[in-house]
């Protein structure tokens, strides 16, 4: 066979494979269409490698038992499912008028993410890293029985070190002590950084770890969620990792403007159960026994009413993306969100034009300050989209804004680790709190009016005068955005 021939052959035969590959990827993988298109483009451009590139950052993870359930934790966890879903059916039973309202979204959130509801919720709002952290190492100190930590950023710098010296105290005391983070999150981090605490015996693993380090299949795929969970009668949900940043102490970020729950009552149950699942999953499915999955609350906390729904990419269903859009189409009056990327879907964006073509007054808060110059041109684009259809885009100034809230009519409200964007919606490990209490919703809409007078506004006459280099930033990134 001569050299020309030979050449021939490999081409076909690459290009076979390819096809096959692509075929596969397209009769196999459940994914939006908008998603398909993307990956077979990169299939077709670049052949074999592409599907390389995919190993790393496309593979589907959706599977029916991801976290490993026996038979009888599934059939426990439905059961407590089912047993709320009758409850809510009949209606005699539900005195909130609020709950009354957002049945249908309560319903879905149960249908969809067993988000149980619970009702005798104390929350307490943090928007500022030390405030949040203060309290946090305080709850840790008091700790008498367990201390359950994750965390997608753990830095090793001074925070970090604190919180593991802190940590570290309790295992020496005979308090259970866990450690969950992810890998790609804390990429300065190793299992050396708690060597005392291991030795004290605390327990740390990482979620979805690399076979070699700089090599991870799992590496598009990561584990969000920021949890702490203390005796299970306190835990806290929001967008703080932990880092000098977040104390805003870092001087390209500046000021660190983030949300954060501090939570009692039967919520502390839902957030445990999330972060045990993490756990069993990596700790190779480790059985889990009730008593831990659900702690009982030493008596009454409060009364505001709550979900704690998650959503990642082990399931189909985009759950945290969906509740927000229902969100939206619920509202009569008004949608504030805040949010450090706004790089959504179709779907989303044909939510926010409804809404607003409906009169309802849409506000969306992003930062001013990228820490990602992509994702923040593909937000400026999304976000410009938006002004024509009368949306109000503030661009906060007073540092980092870093804050996962959205807060519809005065009456409900949403913070957690959700970013608006497609790596949230689709790719990452997601958690979110939502509650139906007007006090709580009023705290943090009130909060977004003390935001806003740091902030300016993003005006149509001010979007239509950026720069053509702007404008070609902005189309680049938004035209890969959907891939990434």
């Amino acid at each position: 066979m001569d050299n020309g021939s030979l050449v021939t052959w490999i081409l076909s035969f690459v290009m076979i494979i390819n096809i096959l590959l692509s075929a596969g990827f397209l009769f196999f993988e459940r994914r939006d269409i908008g998603y398909t298109w993307a990956w077979l483009m990169v299939f077709y451009f670049i052949p074999i490698l592409g599907f390389i590139i995919y190993l790393f950052l496309g593979r589907n993870l959706a599977k029916k038992n991801f976290f490993g359930l026996s038979a009888e934790e599934s059939k426990y966890l439905q059961s407590t499912v089912d047993h709320q879903l009758a409850t809510l059916k009949d209606q005699r039973e539900n005195q909130n008028a609020l709950l009354t309202k957002y049945a249908d979204l309560i319903h879905m959130n149960l249908v969809s993410s067993n988000a149980l509801m619970t009702t005798d919720n104390e929350i307490a709002i943090f928007n500022d890293g030390k405030q949040k952290f203060d309290s946090l190492f305080n709850d840790i100190r008091n700790a008498k029985k367990e201390v359950n930590i994750q965390y997608y950023i753990i830095q090793p710098d001074d925070l970090g070190t604190k919180l593991r010296d802190e940590l570290t105290k309790k295992a020496k005391e005979g308090v259970k002590v866990r450690v969950l983070y992810d890998e790609i999150g804390s990429k300065r981090l190793s299992l050396k950084f708690f060597k005392e605490l291991l030795s004290a015996g605390g327990e740390v693993e990482v979620f979805f770890p690399s076979l070699l380090r700089p090599i991870n299949f799992r590496m598009n795929n990561r584990n969000h969620r920021k949890l702490c969970i203390i005796d299970g009668e306190i835990a806290y949900i929001g967008g703080f990792n932990v880092g000098n940043e977040y104390l805003g102490i870092d001087k390209k970020f500046g000021y660190w403007r983030d949300t954060h729950f501090r939570m009692k009552g039967g919520s502390v149950n839902q957030i445990q159960g999330r972060f045990l699942l993490d756990w069993k999953h990596a700790r190779k499915h480790e059985q889990v026994s009730f008593d831990q999955f659900s702690f009982t609350t030493g008596g009454h906390a409060g009364s505001s009413p709550a979900q704690i729904v998650s959503s990642g990419p082990n399931s189909l269903v985009e759950h945290l993306k969906n509740m927000y859009i229902k969100l939206i189409l619920n509202a009569k009056r008004s949608v504030y969100i805040q949010t450090p990327y706004f790089i959504p879907d179709s779907s989303f964006m044909d939510a926010c034009k409804i809404a607003l073509l409906s009169g309802v007054d849409v506000r969306i808060m992003i930062p001013n300050k990228p820490d990602h110059p992509f994702v923040y041109w593909a937000t400026w684009a999304y976000a410009g989209e938006l002004l024509n259809y009368g949306a109000k885009i503030l661009l906060y100034e007073n540092g980092f804004l870093h804050a996962k809230t959205i807060v519809v009519d005065e009456e409900v409200a949403s913070v957690g680790t959700m970013n608006i964007d497609s790596r949230s919606f689709r790719l990452n490990f997601e958690v979110n709190a939502i509650v139906y209490d007007e006090q709580v919703a009023k705290q943090l809409q009130e909060l977004f009016h003390e935001d806003s007078q740091l902030s300016t506004e993003l005006t149509p006459e001010r979007y239509k005068e950026r720069s053509l280099i702007i404008k070609f930033k902005e189309g680049i990134s938004r035209l890969f955005s959907s891939i990434l």
